[in-house]
């Protein structure tokens, strides 16, 4: 089996954080909040329900570990051609996935673009993923150039 690439690791605690943590809270632990995409969430960028307990770090890299794995195996069902790719086409997939769910992977036209290897538009394709709540969020912009540029 494939590992998740250590640059998928590196991209997703750059664009998620460590978040929430309250200033009142000693052990120092992220509590669930809404993402501006509208979704609850935690550590980092685990979803989960409002309901959550606050998380040490440690269980946020757990969390983050799971959770990337769950997206590198839905990057490799939806776009198998990436099993040959190098690690950093990989990891800009593997954060995508992570970040907006392998439901928008496998609908979407940079799907089609890196099955047919098409770099270039592939990496137009994936600078249209910057919308979260139904407006251009900086953040999303940000890290979609991130992704590209381990994409090309």
């Amino acid at each position: 089996m494939i590992a998740v690439p250590k640059a998928a690791v590196e991209l997703a605690k750059r664009f998620e954080g460590f978040h929430r943590v309250p200033k009142n809270d000693p052990l120092r632990r992220a509590h669930p909040y809404i993402c501006p995409a509208g979704f609850w969430t935690v550590g980092f960028g685990h979803l989960c329900k409002p309901d959550h307990p606050p998380i040490s770090e440690a269980e946020a890299e757990v969390y983050l570990a799971q959770d990337l794995m769950t997206a590198l195996t839905a990057t490799l069902r939806y776009c198998p051609v990436l099993a040959t790719e190098s690690d950093s086409r990989l990891a800009a997939i593997v954060d995508f996935t992570f970040n907006l769910g392998a439901g928008r992977l496998q609908a979407s036209t940079l799907r089609r673009r890196i099955n047919q290897q098409d770099w270039a538009v592939a990496g137009k394709e994936l600078r249209r993923w910057v919308y979260g709540g139904g407006r251009v969020l900086p953040g999303l912009v940000t890290r979609r150039e991130a992704d590209v540029l381990l994409l090309l």
